[in-house]
């Protein structure tokens, strides 16, 4: 948190960012949606030219991507908000959300200000909502990122990953990277796997109901983001033992900030 407070410079100049959409008939956009103009070709929104379009609330939103336990972030954001407050002199409210997809409507319609997103919903949120990343959350030695794994539970007979063939894999939805983008393309080229030819899949909404799912034996397997899995063992709301790791892919980059 610490690094990112110390990277994370929001001025002023933020609130031009917190803009209306452009709504041109006819502007360069790419993959935008058809409310947005990417002029400049940098591949997010263009703040309207015209400055009467512009947000400046009296009050930022400001919300995280959903994660196991949205009462925990809320303290954990205090020393950030008020971070914010302080170098945009507005009061700044941290909103939980429930699903990505919330979040991104939020943001589309006006009604989130500032956010992070997870890796996933990046492109939606930057194409759909308008959503300007700049900056990602690092540790004070520079690491940063996470890996997605597929778990199971001891006992399950899933070994590795072609044991999976056959049985159920729970995904989290289908905005998540290493909830359900980054397993289906591996298994698609690594293993030669595919949903419902190979396995069936079902959705568990997000990455600690997956974890838990397969803690408790509900799921035989579930693809993850290992950062989640991670806090829950550190908050001991499961063991370390209860999950076994049988697939870990490269690093990925983590939640988005703007």
């Amino acid at each position: 948190m610490k690094a990112l407070l110390n990277f994370f410079f929001l001025s002023t100049s933020l609130l031009g960012l917190l803009a209306l959409p452009a709504l041109s008939a006819e502007c360069p956009r790419g993959d935008l949606d058809k409310r947005y103009c990417d002029v400049n070709g940098d591949l997010v929104a263009d703040a309207p030219t015209d400055p009467s379009k512009w947000l400046d609330p009296d009050t930022l939103i400001f919300a995280y991507t959903p994660v196991e336990d949205p009462a925990v972030y809320r303290g954990v954001w205090s020393d950030f908000l008020v971070h914010m407050e302080k170098v945009t002199g507005k009061k700044v409210v941290f909103f939980p959300v429930q699903s990505n997809a919330a979040q991104i409507e939020a943001m589309r319609s006006g009604r989130l200000h500032v956010a992070g997103f997870n890796t996933g919903s990046n492109p939606l949120a930057v194409n759909c909502a308008g959503f300007v990343s700049f900056t990602i959350m690092a540790s004070l030695n520079g690491h940063f990122g996470y890996e997605m794994e597929i778990i199971t539970y001891p006992g399950s007979g899933i070994n590795k990953v072609e044991d999976i063939k056959g049985k159920q894999l729970a995904f989290t939805s289908p905005t998540s990277n290493s909830g359900f983008k980054a397993p289906s393309a591996l298994l698609k080229s690594e293993f030669g796997m595919i949903q419902d030819r190979d396995f069936t899949a079902t959705f568990s909404g997000k990455h600690d109901n997956s974890i838990m799912g397969v803690a408790h034996k509900d799921y035989a397997a579930a693809s993850i983001a290992n950062s989640v899995k991670f806090r829950m063992i550190k908050r001991n709301v499961i063991k370390e033992s209860d999950v076994i790791t049988i697939y870990k892919s490269q690093t990925f980059p983590t939640t988005g900030f703007g």
